[in-house]
């Protein structure tokens, strides 16, 4: 695997303020926000994108774009007509992050920082992680030659455990997700690990690097979709990369001239987090516990990429509960889509901003399906067969003994 940073990023930008700094890493963000107390992430700045944007050429576009040979990218879409007649709109599709090589949208992130880990010499990378995010960091770093170190819980999926020490990482248990930050900040402050993810409280986006990786998303969007393309997608949300990183391609698009006008970029999260740290309560929500069964997008902290990415493109945030994704991902599964609750999560949203009227009749929506659901806990699926079996969803005729 090659390593060549595109020429084009002559600084990295704080996302708040502004500011250009020095091209580097910057593992806590913007320096001049961080001294204020106010931490936001920092993204590539690119001096000029070509002219125009192609399937040759969106490598010209990444921040690293040599691709890993895994073949993350280029991932395709279904169409869901009976939903969108359904829900009263002109288009529904997923786009499947699920086709990629571990899984999910995390190997846009993954294969990046492989290639930067690589580009300055680190050999060790670190990713606290509940589950996919250290999955692919696990795949792209053996591809790499790096040693790579998961930070995760004790109550961590066996599926994920499994995939992770076949790729020959090391998984490191703490007691919380906060004991998880902390190690990582401390290996990194000494130099022996190059960090994947955040560490701070209140927290940034994850490696800047590996953030601009998502953009590719809305790139292939916008190749995906030439006459009629979507005026809304929607997003599962945590700490918001997937997010900040579509939104941001989209801005790029539209500043080179290649579009003249964004969809709106929503998103999903299973607390309103969002709209407590736009009503001024802070990157930090005390009152929710974090803790759901949507384990992707748990926890209760907002960051400012998440913010801004909803300014950009004038969208919005709502919040979902574990049972109406739940419901949501049956109903997709009838569709022939089995997708992480985390992801069926974009459409308990979809119907809730419908309800709101900020997504309107007229509206072509794509969901981004982040990972597909054989990774989740087996007692999440066990849990919810015996929830609909004491429903009497099945019904006495469905399911057999064999005799």
């Amino acid at each position: 695997m090659l390593s060549k940073l595109n020429p084009n990023i002559c600084a990295m930008k704080c996302v708040r303020c502004g500011k250009l700094h020095p091209l580097d890493d910057y593992f806590e963000g913007c320096p001049s926000c961080l001294q204020r107390g106010t931490p936001a992430s920092v993204a590539p700045h690119y001096a000029d994108f070509p002219a125009v944007l192609h399937s040759d050429n969106m490598a010209e576009w990444l921040s690293y774009g040599c691709p890993s040979g895994l073949g993350e990218g280029n991932t395709s879409l279904s169409s869901l007509p009976r939903l969108a007649a359904s829900l009263g709109i002109e288009s529904l599709y997923t786009k499947n992050e699920f086709a990629n090589p571990t899984g999910s949208h995390k190997d846009r992130m993954g294969a990046i920082v492989a290639q930067r880990a690589l580009d300055i010499g680190a050999t060790t990378i670190a990713v606290a992680s509940s589950g996919n995010a250290g999955v692919s960091m696990a795949a792209y770093a053996a591809r790499a030659g790096i040693d790579c170190v998961v930070v995760t819980t004790p109550d961590m999926s066996p599926n994920w455990r499994r995939a992770i020490e076949i790729h020959g990482a090391r998984i490191i248990a703490m007691e919380s997700s906060d004991d998880r930050w902390v190690l990582i900040a401390r290996h990194t402050k000494r130099g022996d690990w190059y960090p994947a993810t955040n560490y701070l409280m209140p927290p940034v986006g994850s490696n800047p690097f590996g953030v601009d990786g998502y953009r590719a998303i809305a790139f292939e969007l916008y190749l995906q979709f030439p006459e009629f393309p979507p005026t809304d997608i929607v997003v599962p949300t945590a700490r918001g990369d997937l997010l900040w990183g579509i939104a941001k391609a989209y801005q790029d698009l539209r500043d080179t001239g290649l579009i003249s006008s964004r969809p709106r970029v929503h998103a999903v999260e299973p607390f309103p987090r969002i709209g407590r740290a736009r009503d001024g309560h802070g990157m930090v929500c005390s009152s929710f516990s974090g803790d759901t069964a949507m384990a992707s997008i748990g926890g209760n902290t907002v960051t400012v990429q998440s913010l801004v990415a909803l300014e950009l493109t004038d969208a919005s945030g709502v919040s979902v509960t574990d049972d109406e994704a739940r419901d949501d991902q049956l109903l997709l599964g009838k569709e022939g889509l089995y997708i992480e609750l985390s992801s069926a999560a974009a459409l308990s949203g979809l119907r809730k901003l419908l309800a709101q009227g900020k997504i309107g009749p007229q509206s072509r929506v794509v969901m981004i399906a982040t990972s597909h659901g054989y990774k989740e806990h087996p007692e999440f699926g066990a849990q919810l067969i015996a929830k609909r079996l004491q429903e009497g969803e099945f019904g006495e005729a469905s399911i057999e003994n064999d005799k």
